[in-house]
């Protein structure tokens, strides 16, 4: 596939058929995606592939319940679990989870509750002791050792558009992030960077709405004028 309609087509993809992925394929899309850039080259991630029906159960476990916490929060008009936000608000919000948990009982469920079935399952883990956080005395929330592993996440669903395949990338498990450490044996000098979730996908997405560049960039100054159109 070319880049250029690769990078335009490649989106969140949560659904995907029974067709199983097999562990060729996984690893060759995980051998492209090693050359993802990062900081030094120290290629500061693992991953765990989860095969294992009950780990892949424990996992789904663990994210079912946070999922609904973000249901809660986002149905109140709220960004779930924002740096800035309205804790108060938030709160309330939360406390109704469990009226989001029972109408989604009475439903077939979705990429949440079926999170075991996913052809395939990868945690993603990043090793704190490789990366160069130049933020980590900040005084408010930092994110950019992050800037070492994302990019290779990226590059993972990249590789996975050009086989055609589809996937996703989600943290909802890190809000139990000691559970997953503990059920994966991980060592307490690694975190969960989030889950990808690769298959078949029932559609494969080729439109993406995005807001326009004059939406994100400016010139010189936060308020600075539109970059030009060239």
């Amino acid at each position: 596939m070319e880049l250029t309609e690769a990078l335009r087509t490649t989106g969140a993809v949560r659904e995907f058929t029974d067709e199983p992925v097999d562990d060729a394929t996984v690893r060759r899309l995980l051998d492209t995606a090693r050359f993802a850039p990062n900081g030094g080259n120290r290629q500061a991630w693992r991953v765990v592939v989860v095969q294992d029906p009950a780990v892949r159960r424990a996992l789904r476990d663990v994210y079912v319940p946070n999922w609904y916490e973000y249901l809660a929060q986002a149905s109140a008009g709220l960004t779930p679990w924002a740096a800035v936000t309205d804790r108060d608000l938030e709160r309330r919000a939360i406390g109704r989870a469990d009226e989001v948990a029972a109408a989604a009982a009475a439903g077939p469920g979705g990429f949440a509750e079926h999170l075991d079935e996913v052809p395939v399952l990868l945690v993603l883990l990043a090793d704190l002791e490789r990366l160069a956080t130049v933020d980590r005395d900040l005084d408010h929330y930092t994110l950019v050792g992050g800037a070492s592993i994302y990019p290779f996440a990226w590059s993972l669903l990249l590789a996975a558009r050009d086989e055609g395949l589809a996937g996703v990338m989600t943290t909802m498990v890190v809000r139990d992030e000691a559970a997953v450490l503990e059920l994966l044996g991980v060592p307490d000098t690694l975190v969960v960077a989030g889950v990808l979730a690769l298959g078949h996908p029932v559609h494969q997405v080729t439109r993406l709405r995005r807001g326009d560049v004059d939406d994100f960039t400016t010139v010189d100054r936060f308020d600075g004028p539109p970059l030009g159109a060239g």
